[in-house]
């Protein structure tokens, strides 16, 4: 009888069988998540309006053109593509995560950065968005690169004083080999890239990330038609100069590279089409005493760059 007195009586504090909920229900939970991950807050339900109207809708195309948005999986790529500075708009995280390192740094990178709206989702949206990936529950949107027009990378360096540096890519399809290219032109005080629009390889995150920062000073520019943006430079002043195997001239011996120039660089299975190759003004070769056939889009344009640079200090 005494235990029931116990059990009924009112007075205040823990009782019997409450395995310490209270003091529990005491404890931190933690640092309070930004608005935008809050549901029911304002800002919450702007940056989820947002997200759907952004998520894999082309963007307008200006005179220069704009890809589309392009969404980066993964715990480890959106940290990689955080701490290497690609450019973000959403970091999307799913409602339930477990919170290990990498999800705490890629929330800590976005804060840090600014301009990145965060937004839990729950996990079946995110499957959608990433057309079932394995997002790990984070998924990072790059927003559309906004491409220069190939007139404006020649017209900006005369505007400057300077004779035109330019690098043109014909048939690179491997991003990473983009990426390295733009940080060469960007070493070698080159002036900008420009590649085709339809199979070629695009400023995606992969790109991006491989410029390691170069890609945010170095402008790149889109052509419809490479040989048409080709003849166009003829006509602006500059000399065209591919890079092939067999080509006439080493690249030591050509004079041409110390004046306005665009060098274009083939894909390393197939060098330049027909049409290009016949463009160029000059096809250059570069000299391999170790017997390597051929050599990467972005190895090749570092080596022709620098003695392009080399002739013009």
């Amino acid at each position: 009888m005494a235990a029931n007195n116990r059990r009924m009586s009112g007075k205040k504090g823990a009782q019997v069988g409450s395995g310490g909920q209270r003091r529990r229900g005491l404890e931190g939970k933690g640092p309070t998540p930004p608005a935008e991950m809050r549901k029911g807050h304002k800002k919450n339900r702007v940056a989820g309006a947002k997200a759907k109207q952004s998520v894999r809708r082309p963007a307008p195309r200006g005179r220069g053109g704009k890809g589309t948005s392009e969404m980066v999986v993964g715990r480890n790529s959106v940290v990689e593509a955080l701490r290497e500075g690609v450019p973000a708009t959403m970091l999307y995280v799913q409602q339930f995560i477990d919170n290990d390192e990498r999800v705490r740094e890629a929330l800590q990178l976005a804060g840090e950065r600014g301009g990145i709206h965060l937004m839990e989702a729950p996990r079946p949206e995110l499957d959608r968005m990433t057309n079932g990936l394995n997002h790990q529950g984070l998924v990072l949107q790059v927003p559309p690169y906004e491409y220069a027009h190939p007139e404006d990378l020649a017209a900006a360096a005369y505007d400057e004083g300077q004779d035109p540096l330019v690098v043109a890519l014909d048939g690179v399809t491997d991003p990473r080999n983009l990426g390295a290219v733009v940080r060469s032109v960007s070493a070698f005080g080159g002036h900008g890239v420009v590649v085709p629009e339809r199979r070629a390889a695009g400023m995606t995150a992969g790109a991006w990330k491989t410029s390691a920062g170069a890609a945010a000073r170095t402008p790149v520019a889109r052509a419809s038609n490479l040989t048409r943006a080709l003849e166009g430079y003829k006509k602006a002043g500059l000399v065209v100069v591919g890079l092939a195997a067999d080509g006439e001239v080493e690249v030591g011996d050509l004079e041409a590279l110390g004046g306005p120039v665009v060098i274009v660089v083939g894909s390393e299975g197939k060098g330049l089409s027909r049409l290009v190759g016949e463009t160029c003004d000059f096809r250059v070769r570069i000299p391999m005493p170790g017997g390597t056939e051929s050599l990467n889009a972005g190895v090749a344009a570092g080596v022709v760059l620098y003695e392009a640079s080399r002739r013009r200090v």
